[in-house]
């Protein structure tokens, strides 16, 4: 990849060049006073960023997929019901996760490109009573964006844990922790939380940490387990050195700068200018023919969008947009591989970017002879932000 590219895929995504310093700062030592109180103000900083307050933060080196091992793995004792809400690729992905602990999983899964109604849920709540109830806010392999306060709404009235995989949708579109009752949220760095690839983010609820302390068996997963981070999460909290594995030290700084960001952006203001990018790129995209694999906009993320290629066009256009100095991702869901492509557009992400990955796309199709109106993208984009 080019330096001049600019990185259009829904994670990793690009990085402000204040949180890049911040990782390319000298290492300290794990138990050095300035990185205790620093990865200490880093864990206050996640909860207030998940609208967190009473729960616990978990900040561990590993990858998305870890944080839904941590959470499956802790949780889970062979034999729990659990009932999991998919909408793609990454739902199923939960799937496989809980098995391999032993869960009885009931799947509900949607149509492509849409969600299960939220009675189809509630019925299910009531007939198997789940400990657990596990969806993800937006799969990253279809941009369907699920309703978390309704699903952990209804969760609770069937007293099952709430879990959500917030991947492609933490520090980009409304996820209130707290106050919605979501039992554990989880992400990782690379996404709209704005740190490159490397954390596992898991914050927790204090409902939730009982269910781990009631546990009869031990967890199954030594590296993910509660057991050995949590002594090491409330030290680091407390301003006091622990240690069972090392930390990430630099992307610990990297975090904070970018937590400290997202913050003074502000959470409301943040979600505010996610919604206002995407709805302009999306009437963009719509303008030059091309439709999304959501089947409406009002289950469309914010975060990213997943628009199909035109009938004659196919993924070789990708290409052709990468030659214009775009890099965006092809198709994820298996239903759908090779009929669409995808679009990241969190975090740091400009109207100038988004106008030049339009720009590209219009070009791209120009020179693989789809028939459109040329300038109709960009035009509309415009127009929708003004």
């Amino acid at each position: 990849m080019s330096e001049r590219d600019l990185l259009m895929i829904p994670g990793p995504i690009n990085f402000d060049p204040g949180v890049l310093r911040a990782m390319s700062a000298p290492t300290a030592g794990h138990t050095a006073p300035e990185f205790i109180e620093r990865f200490g103000c880093t864990l206050e900083l996640t909860k207030q960023a998940f609208l967190a307050p009473s729960a616990t933060p978990f900040v561990i080196a590993g990858s998305g997929t870890l944080a839904m091992d941590i959470a499956a793995s802790n949780l889970v004792e062979p034999g729990d019901k659990v009932l999991a809400v998919s909408t793609g690729y990454f739902g199923e992905r939960m799937v496989a996760i809980l098995q391999r602990y032993g869960a009885e999983v009931t799947l509900l899964r949607a149509e492509v490109g849409d969600v299960v109604p939220l009675d189809r849920v509630a019925a299910e709540l009531a007939r198997s009573q789940p400990k657990i109830l596990t969806v993800t806010h937006v799969d990253t392999s279809t941009g369907v964006a699920v309703d978390v306060r309704a699903l952990a709404q209804l969760g609770r009235q069937h007293n099952a844990l709430v879990v959500v995989d917030g991947v492609c949708s933490v520090a980009g579109m409304e996820l209130r922790q707290d106050e919605w009752g979501v039992d554990v949220t989880l992400t990782a760095s690379q996404k709209a939380i704005g740190v490159p690839p490397g954390l596992a983010l898991v914050v927790v609820s204090p409902r939730a940490l009982e269910a781990f302390r009631a546990r009869k068996t031990p967890v199954a997963n030594y590296y993910a387990d509660w057991t050995n981070w949590l002594p090491v999460m409330e030290a680091y909290l407390a301003r006091k050195a622990a240690y069972f594995g090392t930390p990430p030290v630099n992307l610990v700084y990297a975090l904070h700068e970018s937590l400290r960001q997202i913050l003074a952006e502000g959470m409301e203001a943040r979600v505010a200018r996610h919604q206002k990018l995407s709805d302009a790129f999306k009437a963009g995209i719509a303008a030059i023919g091309l439709k999304q694999v959501p089947v409406r906009h009002a289950i469309a993320a914010t975060t990213m969008s997943a628009p199909y290629f035109p009938a004659e066009i196919d993924a070789k256009v990708i290409g052709k947009i990468r030659e214009r100095g775009i890099v965006v991702a092809g198709g994820l869901h298996p239903a759908i591989r090779e009929k669409y492509f995808r679009v990241g557009h969190m975090g740091v992400v400009s109207p100038a970017d988004l106008a030049a990955t339009l720009s590209a796309i219009e070009g791209a199709l120009l020179a693989s002879r789809y028939e459109f109106n040329e300038g109709a993208g960009l035009a509309t984009f415009e127009k929708a932000l003004a």
